[in-house]
């Protein structure tokens, strides 16, 4: 049997842990919705909804006292946009978003960086998945869209959930590419990127969204050495805290 730290050594869980878990029971609880004909059932999923509500609210207190950015949703108006969210059996399934993100080098070993316009953060290309495309397709559309550059997919190189490594508070599973650029001219997206441009790996800007998650696995790509795609390894238990003891 895995050993547990003592419970008054446990250090309190931060915001982003607290909506993680708040996510995983509002998903639960929606696709639970999806496929039962149980008034009783439904009713027991709505509660798990508040209580969900109620951890999101939580965490929303951290992030502010923390002087982050928090969103305007309270407890009850989120459950009222989980409950509009749910569908019918397999459409009611609730699952992550996929986003697909591109990390591009140029023969300086620079990496291609974009600043977003809504947040004011620097993270490499990224865009959701659109339907009809393949991954690698919105990888290099999502590139031309956001900075002017033209590329060439070469390999995978992550797959990365995006609210274990804190780059985000929507359930999302980022695959992340290797593109080669191949030619285009820098100019940021009027709408969605504030600046683009190269950066070296000792000159990044700041702030740098999950970059120990990714910076060195993004340099190691650019400078053409092999490497093993990049994902989250799986914890034992799932659900225990990031640092405990398994």
């Amino acid at each position: 049997m895995a050993e547990t730290a003592p419970r008054g050594n446990r250090a309190k869980p931060g915001a982003q842990e607290l909506i993680r878990w708040s996510e995983a029971l509002a998903g639960i609880a929606r696709t639970g919705l999806g496929f039962t004909e149980s008034l009783y059932e439904k009713e027991r999923f709505e509660e798990v909804l508040h209580v969900a509500g109620e951890i999101r609210a939580a965490a929303a207190e951290q992030l502010q006292e923390e002087g982050q950015p928090t969103g305007s949703s309270t407890a009850s108006e989120l459950v009222h946009e989980w409950l509009r969210g749910v569908g019918e059996g397999v459409s009611g399934y609730v699952t992550p978003k996929v986003a697909v993100g591109a990390v591009v080098g140029n023969a300086e070993g620079e990496i291609l960086l974009v600043q977003r316009a809504d947040s004011g953060v620097w993270l490499y290309p990224t865009g959701w998945a659109d339907v009809g495309y393949s991954a690698a397709e919105v990888a290099v559309k999502e590139v031309a869209e956001e900075t002017g550059i033209e590329t060439e997919p070469v390999r995978l190189v992550m797959v990365l959930d995006g609210l274990r490594i804190g780059i985000t508070q929507i359930p999302l599973y980022s695959l992340v590419f290797q593109l080669r650029p191949t030619g285009g001219e820098l100019k940021a997206h009027p709408l969605e990127c504030r600046q683009v441009g190269w950066f070296a790996e000792g000159a990044l800007p700041e702030p740098l969204a999950g970059a120990g998650m990714w910076k060195e696995q993004a340099f190691r790509a650019i400078r053409g050495e092999p490497v093993e795609v990049l994902f989250d390894w799986p914890r034992r238990p799932v659900w225990r805290r990031e640092g405990e003891p398994n």
